[in-house]
C-alpha cells in the first residue's frame, strides 16, 4: 500500500478546516491506536499523524476511507452538524467541498447508514487509485462519461448509466473526456472501526 495517494492538495488549504482535530478526535472515539487506524487505512504512522495535525489534507477517497474505519460520515469528518435528520435537502444548502481534484456535495442527512453525494471528476483526478472495501455502492451518471474498472473489466458508462456493485470488487472511477464527469454516489457506511479500506496507486493508465 502507497500512501502516496493522498498527499497535500495546493490551492485548497481552506477547504476542509476542521478536518485535523476531527480526525484525531474520531480516532480515539473508535477506540484505535494511530498505529492501528494507519494500518487499516493503508498509510504510514506518520502520513496519518500529519493528516491529523493539519500538515497535509486527504483526498475525497481518503475521506471516505477513514469515515468507514471509525464507523462515521464524511459530515461529521468536516465537522459538519445538523439539529435534526431533514428528510429533504435542498440544493441550496449544499455546500461544496474539494479534495483530491474531486468536488462532492452531501447530497442525503448526516448520521444515515448510507451516505450520497453528488459527484464531479475532472478529468485525469485520481484515475489510478483503486479501492477495495467491505459494503455497497450505487452510482448514476449525470454528465459526461465515467470509466468505471471492476476487478479485470472496464466499462463505459454515459448519462443515465448507473452502476450497483459490491466494494470488496477492486474498483477504479475516472473521468473518460476532458469535460470531467459527474455523478450521484451512494455507499454503505459500516458502523464498526475495524471497516476497512485500501487506496493503492497503480501505475500507468486505465486500458
Amino acid at each position: 500500500m502507497s500512501s502516496s495517494s493522498a498527499g497535500p492538495l495546493p490551492g485548497h488549504d481552506d477547504d476542509l478546516p476542521v478536518v485535523a482535530p476531527q480526525l484525531r478526535s474520531l480516532r480515539r472515539r473508535a477506540g484505535l491506536t494511530l498505529e492501528a487506524a494507519a494500518r487499516s487505512a493503508g498509510l504510514s504512522p506518520a502520513h496519518l499523524s500529519r493528516l491529523e495535525t493539519g500538515q497535509r489534507q486527504p483526498s475525497l477517497p481518503m475521506l471516505l476511507s477513514l469515515a468507514r474505519i471509525y464507523g462515521t460520515t464524511v459530515s461529521e469528518l468536516l465537522g459538519e452538524t445538523v439539529a435534526d435528520r431533514d428528510a429533504i435537502v435542498r440544493f441550496a444548502d449544499m455546500e461544496p467541498t474539494r479534495a483530491g481534484g474531486w468536488t462532492y456535495w452531501q447530497a442525503g442527512a448526516p448520521g444515515r447508514g448510507m451516505q450520497s453525494l453528488r459527484v464531479r471528476v475532472p478529468y485525469g483526478a485520481q484515475g489510478d487509485i483503486v479501492r477495495v472495501h467491505p459494503g455497497e455502492e450505487w452510482l448514476y451518471v449525470l454528465r459526461g462519461r465515467l470509466r468505471l474498472r471492476l476487478g479485470d473489466t472496464v466499462h463505459l458508462l454515459a448519462p443515465g448509466d448507473s452502476a450497483h456493485f459490491d466494494s470488496l470488487t477492486p474498483h477504479r472511477l475516472a473521468a473518460e473526456d476532458h469535460d470531467g464527469v459527474e455523478l450521484l454516489f451512494v455507499h454503505t457506511l459500516l458502523q464498526s472501526p475495524t471497516a476497512t479500506l485500501c487506496l493503492g496507486h497503480i501505475t500507468g493508465e486505465l486500458p
